[in-house]
């Protein structure tokens, strides 16, 4: 075994490691260096690890001001987090993915919170006027999303988790939240459930549109009256649907059948009707999406369809990649996943 390998490549201590620092390392040219480093395509795969291998060895950081003075790109992709967003791990999980996407490329991810009683569209503004990244990933998407609009009028790289009604194409990865909707619906009814409610998104949201119009399916072609959940909705905190199921438990005509597109929400909803004396599983059923472990600490039963926010989250910034790069057309950078269904106790 050749030990010298696994140490560290000496090098003068004096400042912090440069192209030329590497070229020295390595016997290659400083010119070879830097393309190495940016994944030059006339280069062997053997040569760029090599190089990054050295880097990585010895700290080297390209200077980012630099970088931009002589590219005119940042190497940052920016996702603008909604905080009004209560659903358990889900910008955490979206993050996970993106991270994972953009290690081992030049980009780093920069995540820019938008406040609660913020204007949606400010931090959207502030990225493209300022040239502050070179890509956007956008989530919680509008039928005629104003971000949306701005972007592909300025010409601006970004991705939507989620969809919009534009006429405009533009790339995208979304969940199927119709078929999402009308399966958990055909599933409470094979079960002989006939009272079921559905807890929506917020209705300013594209794929509010699309759960209700599933579940709408569902119910007319079981001869069925829909029942949506009034008064709150997906981002409504996990003790106030904990309340609201417990008022509608003890309402003549209770709900023999939940859907619910959150765990946190499905939860308060679970909590609400055991308050009331329901069983779940017997008097009730919870159909919910899965995106995390949450309800692995609970073992009721319940009708679970996973979303996979970190596949996502990893897709979507492989899409905006390609974006930048310019090397895809849009039609190829839009994507509709299904949810994968299980059934049985939420215990592992």
């Amino acid at each position: 075994m050749d030990r010298s390998r696994s140490k560290p490549p000496h090098r003068p201590s004096q400042g912090p490691p440069t192209l030329r620092t590497i070229a020295g390392l390595t016997g290659l040219g400083v010119t070879t260096v830097s393309r190495a480093l940016k994944d030059g395509p006339e280069l062997s795969h053997e040569t760029k690890a090599r190089v990054r291998a050295v880097a990585d060895q010895i700290g080297y950081r390209p200077h980012r001001a630099g970088v931009r003075l002589k590219t005119g790109r940042t190497f940052v992709i920016s996702f603008v987090l909604n905080q009004a967003d209560d659903m358990s791990d889900y910008a955490r999980r979206l993050i996970m993915g993106i991270s994972d996407a953009l290690r081992g490329t030049q980009y780093h991810l920069q995540v820019l919170p938008q406040n609660i009683d913020q204007d949606p569209i400010d931090p959207v503004r502030y990225i493209v006027d300022t040239a502050a990244a070179d890509g956007l990933i956008l989530t919680h998407s509008e039928p005629q999303d104003l971000r949306v609009k701005m972007l592909l009028e300025r010409d601006f790289p970004f991705i939507t988790f989620g969809r919009t009604e534009l006429a405009t194409p533009h790339p995208y990865i979304d969940t199927d939240n119709f078929d999402f909707a009308y399966r958990a619906a055909q599933a409470l009814l094979a079960r002989g459930r006939k009272r079921i409610v559905i807890v929506l998104p917020p209705k300013q949201f594209t794929y509010s549109g699309h759960q209700q119009a599933g579940y709408r399916r569902a119910v007319f072609e079981a001869g069925l009256e829909p029942r949506m959940a009034e008064g709150v909705d997906l981002y409504s905190p996990a003790f106030t649907l904990r309340a609201y199921a417990n008022r509608l438990a003890r309402e003549a005509g209770a709900p023999d059948g939940i859907i619910c597109g959150s765990e946190m929400q499905a939860l308060g909803m679970m909590l609400g009707f055991q308050d009331a004396g329901f069983v779940i599983g017997r008097d009730v059923d919870i159909a919910n999406k899965k995106t995390s472990n949450i309800l692995d600490l609970v073992q009721m039963p319940t009708l679970q369809y996973f979303e996979d926010l970190i596949r996502a989250g990893h897709d979507c910034a492989e899409y905006l990649l390609k974006r930048i790069e310019g090397r895809e057309p849009v039609s190829t950078l839009q994507r509709l996943d299904l949810t994968s269904f299980s059934e049985g106790s939420t215990q592992s």
